[in-house]
């Protein structure tokens, strides 16, 4: 988690600058010998168990530095080898030899180090605990927002409801029988005479008493349970989804309280106090600052499964237990707390306290959050296992069918791929290196060439046959010739014209004997080739336009196959993550979220959030972090960052208010409007 990482990097920094240590490693520090700080140069040279305080020191400063966490055993481990969580049983039966003062603060050195780490996995704890309770409450605002939702959920635990009363009545007439089987035994004895009835009377007088018990004792789970008579199984359903909801939100509210506790409360040095002080006088105040910190983290993983009290009585039981706890630190000859003491209960925290934490928390969520997978879905499962017979009857009677359904589909896919997508490809590509067998072409190459010399041809030959009509001269020379020819390249045939109109004069004759049907013939081919010449125009035009044909073709395909593969990632990769749009419209949940804990949540005197808000406070900021870094570009996160800094970090609700408003309207263009 990334705010609880930057808290104790920052942490674990500031104890080193208050130890006069270099915002280094440890052994920069060594090699450094600051006259201010802790490692200053000694007479003697450090023992061999400084030495081994200053390699586990620099051990959990490196995982502090790396913004990881050290699993709470292994935390225990190191603390168990320095000798520390030991040192107390030691020094009552007096082999503790004696500590140099260097190997003493030292040891506060590790312990620091070590307070930091446990504050780190606390925190993380909280965050991890109080974000699912929030989706187990929207669970069941979810029920009891709708009637068929709350009927659904009675549907759901209607076996767990039959079992339990089942459960309750047997147990009623499990005492019955027990405490009748006494009374008898008192009134006839152990040894009781036959009364002489036969076998079979006295195994139905048996059954039957036994049915009377069970009668009676059902008659009594009715009357004890009065309420199942009024209310309806649904509103059962509802009133149990109510309680549940009630008892996780009173969990929440007090891990969220503990939580504020932690982070206002928690390692809170006093920097502008400890910059005027000298090493020994840092060290003092460090120290007692560790010692109320640990002491305040036992007392809230102590108190924090309390949901039955409100949470000022919480709070006052938090304060309370770290008071005592911290006075058992002091040493009897002085106020300084004892560095074994405190890693002592360290280790407590660590290998009691916390997993009793969690063990509690988790059985409060398994008898309070949403039901189990097998209660939500058995409904549909009974379902299918009812239905399975037909299904696997339809499935062995088609399978044929099934099959060549199946192949068919494939077939489909495949030629819908290669056919409507791959050909224009390649069409296109073919159409932009100019290869000639990708052309738009509505007629051939050659055709309107043949046609046009055919027809030069023929109004040539009709010239030289037919000088007198065609020329008006009984000779053609090679220069009427050549010029003819031009003429009909142009769509000129005139010596044509004037035959045919001289033949529709006598179209009987001309029709028999003359050239009236010849030169109808040349028009008709005349006619041909106009048609060809505009047919040429079309496909010069087409062939212009070629490449964007081509898209055109290309566009169905591509369409299509980009509708399949957002409709498949948005079925399938929702597992994986929220899109872009859902975690913008989730941000703006968040945001919402954190502008109704600033406007309705209580504050002290001083203007400050109380514990419980303060605590869902950074939940949510927490939550908006993680969203928002994959939302927002590289160059503005930095911004927002300290933007969320300033909103977490700071106490004051008018200044936590501005904050937020400054993030609604700076980063509008990634996180939504305003």
């Amino acid at each position: 988690m990334a705010i609880v990482a930057d808290k104790v990097r920052r942490l674990d920094v500031h104890i080193d600058r208050i130890l006069g240590l270099e915002p280094g490693s440890i052994p920069d520090a060594e090699q450094d010998q600051q006259e201010t700080g802790l490692l200053t140069a000694v007479s003697e040279p450090p023992s061999p168990r400084a030495d081994e305080l200053l390699r586990i020191a620099r051990t959990l400063s490196t995982a502090s530095r790396s913004g990881t966490f050290l699993p709470p055993s292994r935390i225990k481990q190191l603390l168990e080898d320095s000798g520390l969580a030991t040192e107390t049983e030691l020094a009552e039966r007096g082999e503790v030899g004696v500590e140099s003062q260097y190997e003493r603060d030292i040891e506060w050195l590790l312990v620091a180090k070590a307070t930091v780490q446990t504050y780190g996995i606390l925190m993380s704890t909280f965050f991890d605990e109080i974000m699912p309770l929030s989706d187990d409450i929207w669970y069941w605002d979810d029920v009891l927002s709708s009637y068929p939702k709350s009927c659904l959920y009675a549907t759901q635990i209607a076996p767990a409801r039959a079992w339990s009363r089942a459960k309750e009545v047997y147990d009623v007439a499990c005492e019955r029988i027990r405490n009748i089987h006494l009374q008898q035994q008192q009134s006839e004895g152990v040894e009781a005479a036959q009364t002489g009835d036969s076998l079979s009377e006295g195994v139905s007088q048996k059954w039957s008493q036994f049915y009377s018990i069970v009668r009676q004792s059902m008659a009594e789970t009715s009357v004890s349970n009065f309420r199942r008579k009024i209310l309806s199984p649904v509103d059962l359903a509802r009133a149990e989804a109510r309680r549940k909801r009630a008892e996780l939100q009173k969990l929440r509210e007090t891990i969220a309280a503990g939580l504020g506790i932690l982070v206002d409360e928690g390692l809170a040095f006093d920097s502008n106090a400890e910059e005027d002080k000298g090493l020994e006088s840092r060290l003092m105040a460090a120290d007692n600052t560790l010692a109320d910190s640990i002491a305040l983290m036992h007392a809230i993983l102590t108190n924090s499964a309390e949901t039955n009290e409100p949470l000022s009585v919480f709070e006052d039981s938090v304060f309370a237990y770290a008071r005592d706890v911290r006075g058992a630190f002091s040493t009897t000859d002085s106020s300084k707390p004892k560095a074994s003491s405190v890693a002592e209960r360290l280790v407590q925290i660590l290998d009691q306290s916390l997993p009793q934490h969690n063990t509690v928390v988790a059985k409060h969520v398994s008898e309070y959050g949403r039901p189990s997978r097998v209660v939500r879905y058995w409904l549909p499962a009974l379902a299918l296992l009812v239905s399975s017979p037909t299904i696997l009857y339809v499935l062995v009677k088609r399978r044929d069918s099934i099959i060549d359904w199946i192949q068919n589909f494939g077939v489909t896919v495949r030629d819908f791929w290669f056919n409507w997508v791959i050909d224009p490809i390649r069409k296109v590509i073919g159409t932009i290196r100019h290869d000639e067998n990708s052309e738009i072409a509505i007629m051939s190459r050659d055709s309107l060439k043949a046609d046009r010399e055919s027809l030069e041809r023929m109004v040539v030959e009709f010239t030289l046959d037919n000088p007198s009509v065609a020329v008006g001269s009984p000779n053609v020379t090679d220069l009427q010739i050549a010029d003819i020819r031009a003429k009909v390249r142009e769509g000129d045939v005139t010596p044509v014209l004037k035959a045919y109109e001289k033949g529709l004069r006598r179209p009987f004759v001309g029709a028999i004997s003359g050239d009236l049907v010849r030169s109808l013939l040349i028009q008709v081919q005349k006619t041909k080739v106009d048609l060809e010449v505009a047919i040429s125009g079309i496909d010069s035009l087409l062939k212009s336009q070629e490449l964007l044909f081509g898209f055109v073709g290309l566009a169905p395909g591509v369409v299509v196959s980009i509708g399949i593969v957002q409709y498949l990632r948005t079925v399938f990769g929702s597992r994986k993550g929220l899109r872009r749009g859902e975690k913008v419209r989730r941000v703006v949940r968040v945001l919402r979220k954190m502008d109704r804990i600033l406007a309705a949540g209580a504050t002290n005197p001083k203007g400050e959030l109380n514990y419980k808000d303060r605590g869902l406070l950074l939940c949510e900021a927490h939550v908006l972090r993680e969203l928002a870094t994959e939302v927002l570009p590289g160059d503005v996160k930095r911004e927002f960052l300290e933007d969320l800094e300033d909103l977490t970090s700071v106490k004051n609700l008018v200044l936590q208010e501005k904050a937020l408003q400054r993030i609604r309207w700076a980063y509008a263009e990634w996180l939504g409007k305003k």
